[in-house]
């Protein structure tokens, strides 16, 4: 009656949940209009080499260092491969259990009829079988969720490969925009000694007032502390890609090009099926399975558990006689466990388990939408700043031009030197401007490739 009454109460479980369905892109995006609505199909793994399109030479070997020494990346890779045998162990669950015992005692007991041994020795050899028969399905659902977690792991190693790779680039770039800045000030500060150096003769000559050799002087040593400030930008840019690298910050050396890596042409077109590459997007997905598997086990615990076991042995008062046909014993049975009263711990369990999924959903929506927020961003500042350094180009050739011009008419004694200083602060703040510009392109170029998780086709 009891087990009966338990298989009555378990009969309103469930076993099996069904996850909701998996988001999908919009089927255009704003800030381009060209992009195709993803049809249903297969995860695409990231490219391999995705950074190339950057045509770089440094930045590919960094890049293949960085697989190999990347302590983020190993903390990754365990983290997986703990996961893969979380889903073995789950996997051996099904299977039967077997063991064997070999038990030698000594006991004594009261009231033992006249002439048996007392106390007697006991020796055992047995063997034990049994089997937890899966009929609610709560190992299988334990298969899963591991399955599903162990997936999940595997893309958030992808995931933290590519945000790594991105950022090393991101940080290359930075480095060489400081070398470049640097160049651009060493040859501003050539050209200011120059300055400063005319500027002294004419006034030893009397032709200027000393305010004319302050202020070139001024111009100079600032100058000579920009030189200072982002030659220590550069070293800690060095340092940071070092530790990408998992080295040292002193054990690295990158040798100065003083040149950004050209920006790649985005194409008009990008089908959003590039975002099912995103391991992230993937990972998140992994996650909600797993936590909808979990809703079966916890629900499988109201049904009755059957386990079916066998045992197989032999048993003497000496160890030298032990295994023989007078001492063998066996037993075949199988049992059937019901809880029936445990304070509500299997309802605490479902009901954990099914906001455990609620937030691993909530979780895969919002990074679906953080997805496509990246995207929207990117597309839009990859081709502002495309335009904004074009604008930048032509400014730097308006300010040399300017400069050139403003020095001709101090040599001829038409203008002050103040003239000069602001036509050259001008052309190094645009020249500088343009730099940065430059810097900013590839980083939202770097970001967008890591946005849609890889290179595109440039066709």
């Amino acid at each position: 009656m009891l087990c009966a009454a338990g298989l009555m109460l378990s009969s309103c479980a469930v076993t099996h949940v069904e996850p909701p369905r998996p988001s999908t892109p919009p089927a255009a995006f704003r800030e381009t209009g060209l992009w195709q609505k993803a049809p249903a199909g297969e995860t695409v793994p990231v490219p391999d080499r995705w950074w190339t399109v950057f045509k770089d030479r440094v930045l590919d070997e960094l890049q293949a260092q960085l697989v190999i020494g990347n302590e983020t990346l190993k903390a990754s890779v365990a983290r997986m491969a703990a996961a893969r045998a979380t889903l073995e162990a789950s996997r051996s669950g099904q299977l039967p259990t077997l063991a064997a015992v070999f038990a030698a005692g000594r006991s004594e007991t009261p009231g033992v009829a006249a002439g048996a041994k007392n106390p007697a020795n006991s020796v055992t050899l047995t063997g034990s079988a049994s089997w937890e028969l899966d009929l609610w399905g709560r190992l299988s659902q334990a298969v899963s969720g591991a399955e599903a977690t162990f997936q999940a792991s595997a893309y958030d190693l992808a995931a933290v490969r590519l945000s790594t790779q991105a950022l090393l680039a991101q940080t290359y770039f930075s480095l060489r925009a400081a070398e470049a800045q640097l160049l651009l000030l060493e040859r501003s500060t050539a050209a200011y000694e120059r300055a400063l150096a005319l500027t002294q003769a004419r006034y030893d000559s009397g032709v200027v007032a000393r305010i004319d050799v302050l202020q070139a002087q001024t111009q100079l040593n600032t100058a000579r502390a920009q030189i200072a400030e982002v030659s220590a930008q550069r070293a800690v840019f060095e340092h940071a890609i070092a530790v990408l690298l998992g080295l040292p910050p002193s054990s690295i050396g990158i040798e100065r090009s003083a040149s950004l890596p050209s920006a790649p042409a985005v194409p008009e077109m990008l089908p959003s099926t590039l975002l099912q590459r995103r391991p992230d997007i993937v990972a998140a997905q992994r996650r909600v399975a797993a936590a909808y598997a979990q809703i079966g086990v916890a629900d499988a615990a109201f049904f009755p558990a059957l386990t079916l076991s066998a045992g197989l042995g032999y048993r003497n008062s000496a160890i030298a006689d032990l295994v023989r046909a007078p001492n063998l014993f066996w037993s075949l049975g199988s049992s059937l466990a019901q809880p029936i009263f445990d304070g509500g711990q299997r309802q605490f369990a479902s009901a954990q388990a099914r906001a455990t999924a609620d937030l691993a959903t909530a979780t895969y929506r919002q990074t679906v939408l953080t997805a496509l927020q990246e995207v929207e961003d990117n597309l839009a500042l990859a081709d502002q700043l495309g335009r904004e350094a074009g604008y930048q180009a032509q400014a730097v050739q308006a300010a040399q031009h300017s400069l050139a011009i403003v020095l001709d008419q101090y040599r001829a004694g038409t203008v002050s030197y103040l003239n000069v200083t602001i036509t050259q602060n001008a052309a190094l703040s645009t020249e500088s401007s343009l730099l940065s510009t430059r810097n900013r392109q590839l980083a939202a170029i770097n970001v967008l490739l890591k946005n849609i998780a890889g290179a595109w086709d440039a066709r």
